[in-house]
């Protein structure tokens, strides 16, 4: 099954995901679920996270989005974990 992990950032929080990306990186590489992933862009600059991932529930989806090192740094200022049916691609 497929999962979407929409985060939006905390309003002036840029520094915050700069300091914390290799974190985040290693644990998208460590977990081995993601499928997609991205920074939301607004005004250029990043402003939250499109993450894909493929698990077995949303329980695990849920559980993957709050070990994920960005939460941990307070990055987010929202999260939502979505069932999400892939249709083309």
């Amino acid at each position: 099954m497929f999962f979407t992990v929409i985060c939006r950032d905390r309003p002036g929080a840029l520094q915050t995901r700069l300091d914390s990306r290799a974190a985040h990186l290693a644990y998208i590489e460590a977990t081995g679920i993601v499928r997609m992933a991205g920074p939301l862009i607004e005004a250029g600059q990043m402003a939250g996270s499109l993450i894909i991932l493929e698990c077995e529930s949303i329980a695990a989806a849920q559980s993957w989005a709050d070990g994920d090192p960005y939460k941990a740094a307070d990055l987010f200022d929202s999260v939502s974990v979505t069932e999400w049916k892939k249709v083309i691609g």
